[in-house]
């Protein structure tokens, strides 16, 4: 039987990752590879509206679906946002790749580093709490306007005249959905990336991040991101399916009642239009006994979510923490069964 220390640096990354974000996170006013994805991202889609609106590519498209009959106003742009999404995908991954194998080459040690450090701004465990208790602690204080004023920053929909119990919905929904794509997903690429020594946790973690980014800037319907983006929402429906999975398994045994929780999720999940948020945010309305979606106003317009749970308990400040106390134990669930399995496969 032999052991090579060096065997072990998948699963000393994904330790030093995990506790970097739990205790630091990602500090204000620091570079972050969300940032830089969404430099790109802006910039590539710019372009590629340049194109699509370029005169000559405009009679192309006319000329094409007059002759051939074809649906080319809608192909083009489908195609630009398939290109956008391969573009930023796979180079954030090979990026993320070169930095750490140059980083490696200089030094073993300083290879760990920087890797340690990428990967931990994968997770958003840290900003994910710290956001959340922004806009509990005005609330608990009866600063409503605190409260929607910290509240604004982190969600889309209005907050200007929101109630109490409309803060905390969607303070839970938000943390509930983001466990998922923000936490949950990075970690189980991150894991998985560990496993192939080739590639490593570090591209793999990027690739989702970068997925998930395509998602959040373009992923949407409205125009001018209907087509162009519909690649990018697809592709991190894809990327997230399996994780979001897991979690829900995870969190329902874990709470003792995984045949009720399951049972709610089967039920309600399959309401929202997402295949993924409606299962995450579904499976810890279960568990806290709380109810969560409604309607909430974009811009002065309604838009109402399907109803996840039933209402045995109000939405509080504490099953919000709690929430997040589910998702901290959920990670550390799994981040222990990958170092349990990537320490049995040093042992040879």
């Amino acid at each position: 039987m032999q052991f090579d220390f060096w065997q072990l640096e998948p699963a000393l990354v994904l330790v030093l990752a995990a506790w970097l974000d739990y205790l630091i996170g990602d500090p204000w006013g620091w570079p972050h590879p969300v940032q830089l994805m969404g430099w790109v991202i802006d910039r590539l889609f710019k372009y590629l509206i340049e194109i699509l609106n370029n005169p000559i590519t405009l009679r192309c498209i006319h000329f094409t679906k007059n002759i051939a009959n074809l649906p080319i106003d809608t192909i083009a742009p489908r195609c630009a946002g398939i290109v956008l999404g391969i573009i930023l995908v796979m180079g954030s991954a090979l990026l993320g790749w070169l930095i750490v194998q140059a980083a490696k080459w200089l030094h073993p040690l300083l290879g760990i580093a920087v890797t340690t450090v990428i990967l931990a701004s994968c997770f958003a465990g840290k900003s994910l709490r710290d956001a959340a208790e922004k806009v509990l602690q005005p609330l608990t204080s009866g600063d409503l306007t605190g409260a929607r004023s910290s509240l604004s920053q982190y969600v889309g929909r209005d907050t200007d005249k929101l109630a109490e119990p409309e803060i905390l919905r969607s303070v839970l929904e938000t943390v509930t959905e983001n466990a998922t794509d923000g936490i949950m997903a990075p970690l189980f690429y991150a894991i998985l990336g560990a496993f192939l020594p080739i590639v490593g946790s570090v591209p793999l973690a990027l690739a989702y991040k970068a997925a998930s980014t395509l998602d959040s800037t373009i992923g949407y319907r409205e125009a001018p991101y209907t087509y162009i983006g519909w690649f990018s929402a697809k592709q991190e429906d894809v990327l997230t399916w399996l994780p979001c999975r897991f979690l829900v398994i995870t969190l329902a045994v874990i709470s003792g009642r995984p045949r009720y929780v399951w049972q709610m999720c089967l039920r309600d999940a399959p309401s929202d239009p997402s295949p993924n948020s409606g299962w995450s945010e579904c499976v810890y309305a279960a568990i806290l006994g709380v109810q969560v979606g409604g309607t909430n106003w974009y811009r002065g317009v309604a838009k109402h979510k399907p109803l996840l749970g039933d209402p045995i308990n109000p939405i509080t400040p504490d099953r919000i923490r709690q929430a997040m106390q589910l998702t901290r134990c959920c990670f550390l669930i799994w981040l222990c069964i990958a170092l349990a399995a990537l320490s049995l496969r040093t042992i040879h």
